[in-house]
């Protein structure tokens, strides 16, 4: 089953500068993780305009049909957190429920949970 990343595009960390930077610190990171996630039949990248969870930028959701669905922030526009957000897209896209044991998650990804949202039950 396909995990997909949803990167709030319009996320800003503290520190940017729209005179110095055009590019908002969101769709750095939503660059680096679609190329990061690239030939991964496991995960999809999509961007959506704000998350909703601007003291913690850069936000991210994980999310798949049937499974627990995470939302993750704090994170810096880098290829290591870009890495480590899809190697985690990845464990969870292979897991049967969402859950990944702590022992596998990426150390880019240890701290950034802001919550686990439950399954819908479907009608």
């Amino acid at each position: 089953m396909t995990t997909t990343i949803t990167v709030c595009e319009t996320c800003k960390c503290a520190d940017w500068d729209a005179e110095k930077d055009p590019q908002t610190d969101g769709e750095k990171l939503a660059e680096l993780i679609e190329k990061a996630a690239q030939g991964s039949p496991d995960v999809t990248v999509r961007r959506h305009a704000c998350l909703m969870g601007c003291d913690f930028a850069c936000n991210i959701a994980i999310q798949a049909d049937e499974k627990l669905n995470y939302v993750l922030g704090k994170f810096e526009p880098t290829a290591d957190d870009a890495d480590g957000i899809v190697a985690y897209a990845t464990l969870h896209a292979n897991s049967e429920k969402g859950q990944v044991p702590y022992r596998e998650w990426p150390q880019a990804i240890k701290g950034h949970f802001r919550a686990r949202l439950p399954v819908l039950d479907g009608e």
